[in-house]
């Protein structure tokens, strides 16, 4: 007796692009970006990204804070993270390079990949600082990479946590992004 084989579809990039709808692709396999976030979801993402604009601003360093782009990790891997800083020009629709910092905002529907697929996604790419941010816990988990693999960052929420990279340095409340 045999088994039945599967064959699933591989997309890349280019075929990704031609898509309607909100999507990301990992290792070739589409995934919907549905249902929309909820309004504390996106209430959140508008408060992160007021306080983390400021911080850099006041620093003077020359980063953005940018919401949901095109992240292409690979021809078959585009990550749409809900918000993200870079420090270097993007000449493309999209970015092509590891940012310095990534943050996914849990939901229901998104919660497993973020914290799995996701992260060992960001952790492969060494980008320097990976946030999960649960909004039923009202919690920020700050994973920094070093000696190969992220660490969990230990920091009183009620206390600034310091950013270094990039010859950019500046710190956040988290507990602001709450109100």
């Amino acid at each position: 007796m045999t088994g039945a084989y599967k064959i699933l579809p591989h997309y890349t990039y280019d075929e990704y692009v031609k898509w309607e709808g909100k999507w990301e692709l990992i290792d070739g396999i589409p995934h919907a970006m549905s249902p929309m976030p909820r309004p504390e979801h996106q209430a959140l993402a508008g408060n992160l990204h007021a306080e983390m604009r400021a911080a850099i601003k006041e620093s003077n360093c020359n980063c953005t804070v940018y919401q949901p782009i095109d992240y292409k990790v690979t021809d078959d891997t585009v990550l749409n993270p809900d918000l993200l800083i870079v420090c270097s020009p993007i000449t493309k629709a999209f970015l092509d390079f590891a940012p310095e910092l990534v943050v996914e905002i849990l939901s229901p529907a998104t919660a497993l990949k973020d914290r799995h697929t996701k992260f060992e996604i960001y952790q492969q790419q060494r980008i320097p600082y990976y946030l999960i941010v649960d909004i039923d816990k009202k919690s920020v988990e700050i994973f920094h990479w070093k000696e190969g693999s992220y660490q969990l960052q230990n920091h009183p929420e009620k206390e600034p946590f310091a950013f270094s990279f990039s010859n950019c340095s500046f710190s956040v409340l988290f507990a602001s992004i709450w109100s």
